[in-house]
């Protein structure tokens, strides 16, 4: 086996390891406590639950995209998945902030692993290898959705537990810039992962400020959140895109 494919293997093997090592992460009592939590347009929590608009688009778009068939087959099956978790995510988190609570979380927080999950193997298709992409794509899908069950039980066992979702979460971001750098970069697409990742990054500040983005401006940082995520996710369309043009000219 390349030894690079083996290195990558380690290290996803002792990240997880390193997870399961650390102390149980349980979610914050005021978790579903969000700034700027009043109607708008007659809907509750209203402006965290348009918000989640520019998400659901993305994922239209990129569905679209895929349908078109711009980046051949193997590729159009990972990214057709990544775009329906995107637009799947706009839904379940409008679904969540409606009126937020554990149960209506699940289906917030399951999109959003299969988004973590397929960008993984995307990102692994795009620089390793189309096969091991499209092989570790059922694997981690069911390791993300599985993740967000861990918790949700965890919780109503009592002593709720995030520390696999949260792998779920990170390990893929932190891998996009480790796998390119592993394996060469091909043909500027990395730009476009790396744009993903800093939106990712600014969504998740702003997430953590909540309150103190709504005391400054008025607007709650959950709220452009969800747009910085949005913005995040419409490089996948981007990324797609570019593969579709760089077939026409091979």
């Amino acid at each position: 086996m390349n030894y690079k494919h083996c290195l990558l293997a380690a290290l996803t093997v002792v990240s997880v390891v390193v997870v399961f090592l650390l102390p149980p992460m349980a979610q914050p009592v005021v978790f579903h406590r969000f700034a700027g939590a009043g109607e708008f347009l007659g809907v509750p929590n209203g402006a965290n639950v348009f918000s989640n608009i520019l998400l659901l688009a993305v994922g239209i778009a990129g569905l679209v995209a895929v349908v078109r068939g711009a980046g051949g087959r193997g590729f159009a099956l990972l990214y057709g998945v990544l775009f329906l978790g995107v637009a799947l995510t706009g839904v379940g988190s409008a679904w969540y902030h409606w009126s937020p609570d554990n149960d209506r979380l699940v289906w917030d927080r399951m999109p959003m692993t299969i988004v973590f999950m397929a960008l993984f193997s995307v990102v692994v298709a795009e620089f390793v290898s189309l096969r091991i992409g499209m092989a570790v794509l059922v694997p981690l899908l069911v390791v993300g959705v599985g993740s967000v069950w861990l918790w949700h039980f965890t919780e109503e066992w009592g002593f709720g537990d995030l520390r696999l979702y949260y792998w779920v979460q990170f390990y893929p971001m932190v891998m996009i810039p480790v796998i390119p750098g592993l394996y060469g970069e091909r043909d500027g697409r990395v730009r476009a992962l790396v744009w993903v990742v800093i939106w990712y990054g600014a969504a998740k500040v702003l997430e953590w400020q909540d309150w103190e983005v709504y005391r400054g401006i008025g607007l709650s940082g959950h709220t452009l959140k969800h747009l910085a995520a949005g913005v995040s996710a419409g490089y996948f369309v981007v990324l797609y895109r570019r593969r579709g043009e760089l077939q026409k000219t091979c």
